[in-house]
């Protein structure tokens, strides 16, 4: 198993959990912890991108398999609705996320694990995570004609969105423009997310009525 923790990080989360357990504490700086935390795990562990290579792709197997669900949900809501609503602006809205309970498949276990999950996954922390793991979120009507590969970025070639990874151990895994959200642009270590296997979905339908 890669070594995904020193002394350095710890201080660094002792830090985070400090902060996020203490009320009187605004976000102003807390992205930066995170943004230090997440350069240092992922500077020790894509040194080894072998080893967690499995958890990659079962990872991107498991977060594509809960994006087709809340695709399809979305427009079977959306499609149950679309008719019945007269002269109103109707929008429906599908988020996903990563599962709200910290990953049993995490190497590193306890309560203290529990706490520094409900950080990172905190939106004032990690504000692009607002709108859950897609950039940007699936709305009907507008992403009626999107389907589902270009929702997921595989309509571009090469389909496999593998920025900043080992380019020859990566070149087959049709890694898809979610994993690349939550790996690039947003402060999760890759270590954060790729044990989640379960995930969250929130679909809401927003209508504008005149009156």
């Amino acid at each position: 198993m890669v070594q995904i923790s020193d002394y350095d990080i710890e201080l660094i989360e002792r830090e985070i959990l400090w902060k996020y357990n203490d009320t009187r504490h605004d976000y102003s700086d807390c992205d930066c912890l995170l943004s230090l935390r997440k350069s240092m795990i992922n500077k020790r562990v894509l040194a080894h991108q072998e080893e967690i290579l499995p958890d990659i792709i079962a990872f991107n197997d498991a977060l594509r398999d809960a994006l087709k669900e809340m695709y399809d949900r979305a427009h079977s809501i959306w499609d149950s609705i679309k008719d019945n609503v007269w002269g109103d602006n109707v929008e429906v809205t599908a988020k996903c996320f990563l599962s709200y309970d910290y990953p049993k498949l995490h190497p590193l276990q306890g309560e203290e694990r529990e706490e520094l999950w409900g950080a990172v996954c905190d939106s004032g922390w990690n504000p692009l995570y607002d709108d859950g793991v897609t950039l940007p979120t699936l709305t009907l009507p507008s992403d009626t004609n999107e389907d589902f590969d270009t929702f997921i970025g595989m309509d571009c070639p090469p389909p496999n969105w593998n920025e900043g990874l080992d380019q020859k151990l990566t070149k087959d895994l049709h890694l898809i423009s979610a994993f690349h959200n939550l790996f690039d642009h947003m402060n999760f270590a890759i270590t954060d997310f790729i044990y989640v296997r379960k995930f969250e979905t929130e679909i809401n339908i927003e209508i504008n009525k005149k009156v």
